[in-house]
């Protein structure tokens, strides 16, 4: 139980834990990882028979990581300790994880079976944020969850040393979910009741706006393929449609599509290809060092586009690009240095300035990212 100043609500939360274990035989011990309360709830922790553990670093995730780190039983359930949650369900946890699952997730929506107490959860948040945010959660990380913010959970001590989880804040709960997504965990959900949040003295550590914030932010920074790789290539496209119409000098319907149309495909194709490398950059870099799962798909990339293939790739790029500016400083010479008014030469040669950009990015990623790539020793 992750605790910051709960006295209103934490003994009654120790002792329906207590009631679990005994009624149902589990072995178990109840943690409280304290947070720097100053309304005595230490004391009452004690006083209730949990042991106590203090964690000096703020922060939702921060508190968890120190209870969980102390716990010493094979499996973990964390639940706030705020009454919301009724631990009189943990025996529910417990033995979806004795059946085989690494992880198991509370669902308190009814779309996964679950029940919401009037006055249990704000109306933005039960029929926006959350259906929102899990909708996207499920869809960019395939997570087989309809209730991502659910903080009653239980899972393996060892599936929580794998995830290696580094999230301090609200976000840390998605983080763990996540994760055990893309790492391949065994999820299972079960459906729970929320009830009011039994506090008096002060109100919900959670901020919508933040943590909401916090939590799509997590969601971008875990997915290169959606920050920058599926962006990267609809600006690339985009461009490519440009160049269709633009390098021939097409006319449509008595639209000329020239060279200022084929600037802003250029654009394009530059930045679609910058983003396109942030996301080799950044999926290296997050497996090498362990924030997300090896990738197959990006193994194999590597197979072929290997730092040779990719300077020379660059080679070919600016000697033709390099090739097309001269044509046009030719072309600008033939004509006696004076004003370039030849469209199809404006064209060829914005054409030669984004083949040698792009060959010159290429030779400086395929050197990055092959430092990136480096295995530790």
């Amino acid at each position: 139980m992750p605790c910051l100043n709960e006295a209103d609500t934490l003994e009654t939360c120790i002792r329906k834990a207590q009631r679990a274990f005994r009624e149902h035989q589990i072995a178990g011990e109840v943690v409280v990882a304290d947070n720097g309360s100053t309304d005595g709830s230490q004391e009452i922790a004690q006083r209730a028979g949990a042991r106590l553990v203090s964690v000096p670093r703020r922060g939702y995730g921060s508190c968890l990581m120190g209870g969980i780190d102390s716990a010493r039983g094979k499996y973990v359930v964390m639940a706030d300790a705020d009454d919301s949650y009724d631990f009189l369900e943990t025996p529910k946890f417990v033995e979806a994880l004795t059946q085989g699952h690494d992880l198991v997730q509370g669902c308190r929506l009814p779309s996964g079976g679950g029940r919401v107490k009037p006055g249990a959860m704000p109306f933005t948040h039960r029929w926006i944020g959350n259906p929102v945010l899990t909708f996207v959660a499920r869809l960019m990380f395939g997570i087989p969850v309809r209730d991502i913010y659910c903080g009653f959970r239980g899972f393996t001590k060892t599936l929580y040393k794998r995830l290696d989880l580094r999230c301090g804040g609200m976000e840390f709960a998605t983080e763990m979910i996540i994760k055990s997504a893309l790492f391949g965990a065994k999820i299972a959900e079960i459906p729970i009741t929320l009830h009011p949040d039994g506090r008096k003295v002060h109100g919900p550590h959670l901020k919508t706006l933040r943590d909401g914030w916090r939590t799509v932010r997590f969601f971008l920074l875990s997915s290169p393929r959606w920050l920058f790789l599926f962006p990267g290539v609809l600006l690339i496209g985009l461009g490519g449609v440009g160049y269709y119409t633009t390098l021939p000098g097409l006319v449509i319907e008595g639209a000329r599509f020239d060279a200022h149309i084929l600037l802003l495909a250029s654009l394009g194709i530059l930045c679609g290809y910058a983003s396109i490398l942030f996301a080799l950059f950044a999926k290296t870099f997050a497996v090498t060092e362990g924030l997300l799962p090896p990738d197959r798909q990006l193994q194999q990339f590597f197979r072929f586009a290997t730092l040779e293939v990719g300077l020379v790739i660059s080679f070919v790029a600016v000697a033709v690009g390099g090739g097309l500016l001269l044509f046009g400083v030719d072309e600008w010479r033939s004509g006696g240095l004076t004003t370039l008014n030849d469209s199809r030469s404006m064209r060829l040669s914005i054409l030669g300035f984004t083949l040698v950009f792009l060959g010159f990015q290429t030779v400086l990623s395929s050197f990055f990212v092959s430092i990136l790539g480096m295995n530790r020793k």
